[in-house]
């Protein structure tokens, strides 16, 4: 098997050489870092129906620009029409760094060119908040700005110990978009929406995890593990009802849902084959093995 790695100058939005790396796949399939030797606009790896996003600006605090943002809406797009694709991994290159920082945010210089560079960026949380595949932020340093959102858009959370997370909006004269309001409110609770904008004050990972948005809190020694552990969760449920499920959730989370459309896919689910064969592997008490029918 083999892990293809895609830069954002392969998908045609930065000039110059082309590159695709290959890597062994190990144990820790859709785990390992791919091969990254120079900075570069955001890498997608793509294995064993997990693709992983790496932020690759460790030098500069992953700080994101605007030919970041471009990579990865092209990245997004990729891995929501690959369907082989059950999970995606937003994490960050912290090599060297003296403390890890996962990402520092937009580059508030972008707002001398375009006024409404805030606009711009909330097409990129939007987009990852909407995609088909379960998504996983695996924040392996500190969080500011707006890259604080990317973490609240994804569907599930794990985050390495000290690490801090910091919304400086207010602190800077500015007023946060709306959909990024919205999930500040929707994931971490008003209380905790308001301290984040209305003090600047910084999260300790503790204070992240008394809100609930994470489902671990891990040490340098275990965060590797405890991810692993999360993909290959997410990887034994029934396809189907996992990404449906999700597009429920989502809708209700909206206020758009319809009642007859959850319906019918409830319906939907128990003519399928996966769940005939789990409950022949309940049955027989073995692992199901799903096929996404």
């Amino acid at each position: 098997m083999q892990a293809f790695l895609f830069s954002g100058r392969q998908l045609g939005i930065n000039p110059g050489r082309c590159k695709i790396a290959f890597s062994a796949v190990g144990e820790n399939a859709g785990m390992s870092h791919p091969i990254h030797s120079e900075p570069s606009t955001p890498l997608l790896t793509v294995q064993d129906g997990v693709a992983t996003i790496l932020l690759n600006r460790p030098a500069h605090r992953n700080r994101l620009e605007d030919a970041d943002l471009k990579t990865l809406l092209a990245h997004f797009a990729r891995v929501d029409a690959d369907e082989s694709v059950r999970v995606l991994v937003l994490r960050a290159n912290t090599t060297d760094q003296p403390r890890p920082v996962f990402c520092a945010g937009y580059d508030i210089s972008g707002f001398e060119q375009d006024a409404q560079a805030s606009s711009a960026f909330e097409h990129v949380p939007d987009a990852l908040a909407a995609l088909r595949p379960v998504t996983i932020c695996a924040l392996n340093g500190s969080l500011y700005g707006g890259a604080t959102d990317l973490f609240l858009a994804c569907d599930l959370r794990i985050a390495l110990q000290g690490v801090e997370f910091r919304m400086p909006a207010t602190a800077l004269g500015l007023h946060f978009y709306p959909s990024g309001l919205l999930r500040y409110v929707e994931r971490l609770g008003l209380a905790a929406a308001k301290r984040a904008f209305l003090t600047a004050r910084p999260f300790s990972t503790e204070q992240l995890w008394q809100t609930g948005c994470l489902e671990a809190l891990a040490s340098p020694e275990t965060f590797e593990a405890e991810l692993q552990l999360l993909v290959r969760d997410v990887l034994s449920l029934a396809p189907l009802a996992a990404e449906n499920i999700k597009r429920s959730l989502n809708e209700i989370a909206a206020g758009r849902h319809d009642p007859v459309l959850l319906r019918e896919r409830e319906h939907a689910s128990t003519r399928s084959a996966d769940f005939a064969e789990g409950r022949r592997a309940f049955a027989e008490r073995r692992r199901p093995v799903f096929t996404g029918r």
